[in-house]
């Protein structure tokens, strides 16, 4: 569904959801170590994500590295997909028919329809302090090291 881009920042966004704060940020091999990504592709993921300092926050120095602060915790995980590039994944054709729309249907739009809204509702309500906390109390897969 998403870029490989896209999946490798979700996976990011998390993890720094969970490991770090304002006092405690983690370092990129950290991170591409934990999300299973090379860290030259990692860096570049976490320029996106850095970009508009709502998202990931950033400091340099030796005790510089990423975090995420309370505020950006509370933010819908679409955050991460306008961050990408990618929000237009959800509201796209499934077919990836540009002409398709009501009026001009594919052949799975109307099947597809409720599909796509659920989606959209699920990236605008589920926080990334809640992906989080439910990877980290281990209610579902761990991030660390996915592949």
């Amino acid at each position: 569904m998403f870029s490989k881009s896209t999946e490798y920042a979700l996976r990011a966004v998390i993890f720094i959801g969970q490991k770090s704060s304002e006092g405690h940020k983690l370092g990129l091999p950290e991170i591409a170590a934990a999300i299973g990504s090379p860290p030259q592709f990692t860096a570049k993921i976490m320029q996106l994500l850095t970009k508009n300092k709502t998202l990931v926050s950033s400091s340099r120095g030796p005790n510089g590295g990423f975090y995420l602060t309370e505020e950006a915790k509370n933010l819908p995980v679409r955050a991460i997909l306008e961050s990408t590039g990618e929000e237009n994944v959800l509201t796209k054709c499934v077919l990836g028919l540009y002409q398709c729309s009501e009026t001009k249907p594919c052949p799975m739009h109307h099947d597809y329809k409720g599909i796509r809204q659920q989606t959209i509702q699920l990236f605008e309500t589920k926080t990334i302090r809640q992906l989080a906390e439910e990877t980290q109390n281990g209610k579902v897969l761990s991030i660390n090291g996915a592949k």
